[in-house]
């Protein structure tokens, strides 16, 4: 398929209108928006992490209305089993005869509100590991299809530790983003109470379809980039890794283990979507370096000198950028 003109402004059009439409729902966060709308459309999961009340939950409902999408949302507590996300056999009486039938769970939805996931046990976090890398669920010796398209939005409390149990890096590897939900500004929090407080309500309309996303994916694949910017793209991941010969010093300071393959496919895909957004039919090296942080926040775990030195993730993923040439 070959992307023309025509079609490019059209899906365009889609994105630019969708992003307007969850702004009104959403005050502020206008780069946590666009950052949720690159996954949705690069076919990626977000982890969100901020404090209570920063209308994360509010974020996918606004996201599910304006992409017309089914939405579902499940509380992880400790007490949540496999079960209660995937579904399971029942057993049902049909002519006489007692049956196992399957029924479905909440993770069969087109957006998947996993809420709090760091309140689950692991044996539950991990039910969740087959839908978010392969779209499917299996149950016994049968394996069912998602529908398309699919996308897990997690949540998790930063400051709070007690009672939680924190994802490991394998499972965190399998988001294509984790973004940071900030606190909003004095403008920001004042039109946030206009509409929270009073009798006005935001009507979302519906922008684009379930279609239209998974169109816009094969849009995204065919986005050439340039060898240079491929190439600083690639040197940015392998820059995370300390035990690469002629390794970054930074790494060697402050990073135990780099990010994976997956940070490169996070930063590609991303990257082509950012530049589709925007109208351009080719990928610029601003466009690379403004999904790295998110990309690579989640994928590298920091040594014992970062740590005592109170360096934190994203300090560090711009200074490699930094320190990384653009030739």
């Amino acid at each position: 398929m070959s992307i023309n003109e025509q079609d490019l402004k059209a899906m365009v059009a889609k994105m630019g209108a969708a992003e307007q439409e969850i702004g009104k729902a959403i005050i502020g966060q206008k780069d946590v928006i666009r950052q949720v709308l690159l996954s949705l459309v690069a076919g990626g999961n977000v982890l969100l992490e901020g404090v209570p009340g920063l209308g994360k939950t509010q974020l996918v409902k606004a996201l599910s209305q304006v992409c017309d999408l089914d939405f579902s949302r499940i509380q992880f507590t400790p007490d949540l089993m496999p079960a209660d996300v995937t579904g399971t056999d029942i057993i049902v009486k049909k002519e006489g005869k007692n049956e196992f039938e399957f029924q479905a769970g909440p993770v069969f939805a087109n957006l998947l509100l996993a809420d709090e996931i760091n309140r689950a046990t692991p044996k539950t976090q991990s039910a969740l590991l087959e839908a978010m890398q392969e779209h499917t669920v299996t149950v016994g010796n049968n394996t069912y299809a998602l529908p398309e398209p699919f996308m897990v939005l997690a949540t998790q409390n930063p400051i709070e530790n007690e009672g939680t149990y924190p994802l490991p890096e394998a499972q965190l590897d399998r988001f294509l983003f984790k973004i940071q939900v900030d606190f909003p500004t004095f403008i920001e929090l004042k039109k946030i109470m206009a509409i929270t407080v009073t009798n006005q309500k935001t009507e979302l309309q519906p922008v684009l379809t379930g279609d239209d996303i998974l169109a816009i994916r094969k849009f995204i694949n065919e986005v050439p980039m340039a060898e240079e910017v491929e190439a600083f793209a690639l040197r940015l991941v392998i820059g995370t890794h300390p035990e690469v010969p002629g390794a970054n010093e930074i790494a060697k300071n402050y990073i135990s283990c780099g990010a994976s393959p997956r940070a490169a496919q996070a930063i590609f895909k991303t990257a082509k979507a950012k530049a589709l957004l925007e109208g351009r039919y080719n990928v610029s090296f601003d466009d690379v370096e403004s999904v790295a942080l998110p990309a690579l926040r989640h994928r590298i775990t920091l040594s014992f000198e970062a740590l005592a030195e109170g360096i934190t993730t994203d300090q560090i993923v711009k200074k490699i950028i930094a320190s990384i040439p653009k030739e």
